[in-house]
């Protein structure tokens, strides 16, 4: 069976070859980006979870672009390498985002005890996927499309204006399918709730 680490690096090597591919994956390993997790207290809020939610979404996005009535609908058609690249690095906005710290929290029987937990801490505030752009960006040339794929995977959970979002989906299907990926992702394949 593959570690976390090793199956994000086989997918990402088999499909993401645009130059920088090498650069970026050496600062992904050079980063807490396989140790960190995906949240603070909600999905896959454990170390390694930000790595394994990347690769559930790369599953969920790579299903649904095959589903029979999207390719009817949208007539989408995306490279193996645009598939990984929006999937696997939607998120690197979160990389040393995540601190261990405690916090106290009462037990069964009513003591209050210190138990660990992830504080979050961004020391780069530039937005959630707009900041995973940017990063994304010193390393390799996106498209339009995965630009905006990756600005706009929080769908409709997002903090933005719903027109501007609508109008962004509407535009971009591959920032529809990202975010309907990465819900997918988060609500049915990893574990919800604080430990």
């Amino acid at each position: 069976m593959l570690t976390i680490k090793k199956e994000f690096t086989q997918i990402y090597q088999e499909n993401i070859t645009r130059e920088g591919h090498v650069q970026l994956l050496s600062y992904l390993e050079r980063s807490d980006f396989f140790q960190a997790p995906a949240s603070s207290r909600y999905h896959n809020s454990f170390e390694g979870g930000l790595a394994q939610h990347s690769i559930n979404v790369y599953h969920c996005l790579k299903n649904y672009l095959e589903r029979e009535r999207c390719r009817e609908l949208y007539r989408l058609s995306y490279s193996d390498e645009t598939i990984a690249l929006v999937a696997l690095l939607h998120d690197v906005c979160k990389i040393d985002s995540y601190k261990k710290d405690t916090r106290n929290v009462k037990n069964e029987q009513g003591v209050w005890e210190k138990v660990p937990y992830y504080r979050y801490e961004d020391s780069l505030p530039y937005g959630h996927g707009e900041k995973s752009v940017y990063m994304l960006s010193g390393f390799m040339r996106l498209t339009r499309e995965e630009s905006m794929a990756i600005r706009w995977h929080m769908g409709f959970s997002g903090i933005e204006d719903k027109n501007t979002i609508g109008n962004a989906l509407e535009r971009y299907p591959l920032a529809f399918a990202l975010s309907v990926a990465d819900m997918e992702s988060t609500y049915f394949m990893e574990e919800i709730g604080a430990k």
